[in-house]
């Protein structure tokens, strides 16, 4: 969040983007504004002056929501701080939203306040809690564990105060992350599915700062790219109707494609980061893997490029995936050239587990060509090499021609020297095969079959490993008093034992209620009820004592009076 007293790099760039969605909200407002007196009005000379108006407005729209768009690219922000050669991964910026006190809707429910004093506290408590998860959520396991804190409580709260057939005057207001317009809502659903957006941004974050010159940090980053996806995946299932663009279905799909792409990409920079052998067998494993991140990175492209999505999502991230995905299929057919060019069938060498493993990379083969002769002949292997390498270094050049048409990827660094360094491995392993007669070649590099060893899946959330306990639990069993139910201020009642007998019997789990009231009792003319809830004897709380707990209460008293506090339900009361 945007902790206004942090100095990282990250809350630096929460504050911009806060001030940015109050900019955007400005003009939103004015643009609407000028709209409505544009319909309202027929004077000419006034149209005019709104329509200029209009248009200067919405141009500031457009250069703010390209100033938002810069910010969800500033990758390098987010990653590792550690000398790497990688390129870098995406990160989500995490969604803004507007204070909101707790304290006024539930200030609704004075039986609260009156059947256990802590309330207020536990109010307090709660609202402490929202400002953390909302605003300064740490980037870490401990930042992921207070969000689900806070979601969880949510649940609790709706189900105890905020009843699903009237609004409680309590207005929830959450920023688009990609386009800046403030959502508002009186329910919770808008807040829950926030915070779900939330929790998978912040795992993106993990991920990207995961230090991926380790083997531990690529683990921990596919796994934070995996949860991440998991994440968005409940949310687009669970909440399908959320107004905010960025959590629309079509969004949410195409985000949770890019996280397990980069999922797989990170998996693929596992398996090299000990070094690629030379080697035959080695050489195809990489093969499929390098073309199984390229596919992936094709399919994030595609979405991405789709109606709606297009219009909103960030251009540098789409070109981003297009340039991994042009990236990572050049890897594909060096590692297949050096293959075909550097390891000739030797005759202690498997021909038939070398032809199996090279047949498995191709889909078919070019014409007149066949793996085993492609293997034996020296002349056909150099020649399908040098296609691939061919191949190999268009798309390298691709890649480097879409960096430099962004201008937010010409100025990431890192990203242009990955991508002209393996450009320039390409060129100079064909500058080593090239001859004279190489424009007799007509031979075309066929497609590479991805595979992949590692299954890259969404992983779902897993709520139940964080233990929270219910805020406002000192109020009795949620299944009681929730806010379903409607309930009178506590009445005192003072009972008086005739002849050894309450004149009423007790029923129910926790809390107990009147039973089987005799109405000339002294309790019944005192007050009490048939249907009463009993929350307190002797002032002792027995909202979550049972029958047989209360009644030992009343005959540790023996013959003395005793006082007990009754609420009723109000609609119960109504209906009798």
């Amino acid at each position: 969040g945007c902790n206004p007293l942090a100095e990282t790099g990250r809350s630096k760039l929460q504050n911009q983007r806060a001030v940015l969605n109050q900019q955007i909200l400005r003009a939103v407002r004015m643009r609407a504004g000028a709209e409505n007196l544009l319909r309202a009005t027929t004077n000419n000379k006034v149209r005019e002056q709104v329509l200029l108006e209009l248009s200067f407005v919405n141009s500031d729209l457009q250069i703010l929501k390209e100033e938002l768009e810069g910010l969800n690219i500033s990758v390098e922000v987010y990653q590792n701080t550690a000398e790497t050669f990688s390129i870098p991964l995406v990160p989500l910026g995490l969604k803004e939203t507007k204070e909101v006190d707790f304290t006024v809707p539930l200030k609704l429910y004075p039986w609260c306040f009156s059947i256990h004093p802590a309330t207020q506290q536990n109010i307090h408590n709660f609202n402490l809690l929202y400002f953390k998860a909302c605003r300064t959520p740490s980037r870490d396991e401990a930042g992921i564990e207070m969000l689900i804190s806070y979601f969880l409580q949510l649940g609790y709260v709706e189900n105890r105060f905020f009843p699903p057939t009237r609004y409680m005057g309590v207005l929830f207001t959450w920023y688009d992350s990609f386009t800046g317009v403030p959502v508002c809502q009186q329910n919770l659903s808008l807040e829950k599915a926030s915070i779900l957006f939330n929790i998978g941004a912040l795992y993106t974050q993990i991920g990207t700062r995961c230090n991926r010159q380790t083997q531990a940090g690529l683990e921990n980053a596919v796994d934070a790219f995996q949860r991440a996806a998991g994440v968005l995946s409940y949310l687009k299932e669970t909440f399908t109707h959320t107004p905010s663009y960025d959590m629309s279905p079509a969004m949410l799909n195409v985000l949770v494609k890019m996280m397990l792409a980069q999922a797989q990409e990170c998996v693929f920079e596992q398996i090299g980061l000990p070094g690629i052998r030379n080697e035959f067998f080695t050489l195809v494993k990489m093969t499929q893997e390098v073309a199984k991140v390229g596919e992936v990175y094709v399919l994030v492209n595609a979405a991405m490029n789709q109606e709606p999505v297009k219009e909103n999502i960030p251009y540098s991230w789409s070109k981003l995936a297009q340039i991994k995905s042009d990236h990572y299929k050049a890897l594909a057919h060096y590692f297949i050239a050096t293959i075909l060019c550097d390891h000739e069938l030797q005759s202690t060498d498997d021909e038939d587990q070398q032809e199996k493993a090279l047949s498995q990379l191709y889909d078919y083969m070019p014409e007149g060509l066949m793996v085993l002769t492609v293997l034996k002949d020296r002349v056909q292997r150099k020649q399908l090499g040098k296609a691939h390498l061919r191949k190999a270094i268009v798309y390298h050049e691709e890649a480097l021609r879409v960096c430099g048409l962004c201008k937010k990827l010409r100025n990431i660094d890192v990203l242009q020297e990955v991508l002209t360094a393996a450009h320039k491995r390409s060129l100079l392993k064909y500058a080593q095969l090239e001859t004279e007669d190489d424009f007799l070649s007509l031979i075309q590099a066929p497609d590479i079959l991805p595979k992949t060893e590692h299954k890259i899946e969404p992983i779902a959330p897993q709520f139940s490993k964080v233990k929270v306990k219910d805020f406002f639990h000192r109020l009795g069993p949620l299944t009681v008093f929730s806010a379903k139910q409607r309930w009178t201020a506590p009445r005192t009642i003072r009972i008086h034992h005739e002849a050894g007998e309450l004149g009423f019997s007790l029923k129910g789990g926790s809390p107990v209620q009147i039973y089987c009231l005799d109405p000339v009792c002294s309790a019944a003319s005192m007050g009490l009820k048939e249907g009463d809830y009993i929350v307190s004897v002797g002032g002792v709380d027995c909202k979550w004592l049972g029958v047989n707990e209360v009644l030992e209460k009343f005959k540790s008293v023996g013959e003395q009076p005793i006082e007990i506090e009754v609420i009723s339900c109000q609609d119960t009361a109504a209906s009798m």
